[in-house]
């Protein structure tokens, strides 16, 4: 057979592919832009004409190889989930249930800081309202004040406010419920498809609320490239002066091994009687920065101890002593 003629063949077999591929998958891997009638190769859900979210396709898919080490024993966890994961060697360092679907409680803050952060008002104006006053957590906010985006910030995740959280919904440009659209858009831009939102604060009782350990992964990776809250989460405390628009506030971070574990740099704790004990912890150690989480547990500080030593050891790294 001439050389011409295995090419050709070649050919007419990839452009049968094609279409074959076109023809089954087209509901599922294109969308139509209304405006031109051109064809897209993207889900609806990473295209600006359906999810306000998306800017930049900027996906990212953890590895799944798990690193695994003889002699090197696994923690025993009693958390229902947990996924350990180092962001340098791009290796998955522990893994219990990591798609399993759970409630987050306040680890839900962490999208809400996303959003709240991506979409600052012009003017760095909130006005506490009166519905925002909700939950027990809070960092004492009162009706009629007017704070920053970044007191806001530290008042949402050292304290956990919710009602930090509530007044950031409620500034939002297309309201509360627009904020809570946003956060669920912006899940579904990172091509996640086990989390849902039904409130900026995690708080149980108004819709089903929830998302799995790896998803967390994936938000809180995003969460961490935006300077502003690798900042805010990495501090102890924080003071917010008295001014004519608002009263003096001092917050203390409520994340465990802040400052007991050398290296540790935040993120977010949660707890809810449905969620149990929710933990998210950044870890940035001997060249290593190593993301956990653990949902539903029931000693969080203590075993995220146990699994970022771990994750350490099964890499050759001896943990640093820590209370």
């Amino acid at each position: 057979m001439k050389k011409f003629d295995i090419f050709y063949i070649l050919y007419l077999l990839v452009i049968a592919i094609i279409a074959i591929s076109v023809f089954l998958f087209s509901d599922k891997i294109f969308t139509y832009k209304k405006s031109s009638g051109m064809l897209s190769p993207l889900p609806n859900f990473l295209t600006g004409f359906i999810n306000n979210q998306v800017s930049t396709l900027n996906l990212w898919f953890p590895s799944p190889t798990l690193i695994k080490k003889s002699g090197v024993r696994e923690p025993d966890l009693s958390a229902t989930s947990a996924v350990l994961y180092d962001l340098v060697s791009n290796k998955v360092l522990y893994s219990k249930n990591p798609d399993l679907k759970l409630p987050m409680a306040s680890l839900t803050k962490i999208m809400t800081a996303i959003i709240a952060i991506e979409n600052k008002k012009p003017d760095d104006r909130y006005l506490v309202t009166t519905d925002d006053l909700v939950g027990e957590d809070s960092m004492g906010l009162s009706a009629g004040e007017v704070l920053s985006l970044e007191d806001l910030l530290y008042g949402l995740i050292l304290h956990s406010g919710n009602d930090a959280a509530e007044t950031l919904a409620s500034n939002y440009s297309y309201g509360r419920k627009g904020f809570i659209q946003a956060m669920n858009e912006k899940a579904k831009s990172l091509g996640l498809s086990d989390t849902n939102f039904t409130n900026p604060t995690g708080l149980e009782g108004d819709g089903k609320q929830y998302t799995t350990a790896n998803d967390l992964l994936v938000i809180t990776n995003y969460a961490l490239k935006k300077p502003l809250f690798q900042e805010v989460v990495s501090q102890f405390d924080y003071h917010i002066p008295y001014s004519s628009e608002h009263k003096e506030y001092y917050l203390e971070n409520e994340t465990n091994l802040l400052t007991s574990y050398p290296g540790v740099l935040g993120v977010k704790t949660g707890y809810t009687p449905e969620a149990g004990l929710c933990l998210v912890t950044y870890l940035n150690y001997s060249g290593h920065k190593i993301i956990g989480i653990l949902l539903d547990s029931d000693n969080r500080r203590q075993e995220m101890k146990d699994l970022l030593d771990y994750g350490l050891r099964v890499q050759g790294i001896n943990p640093p002593s820590h209370g």
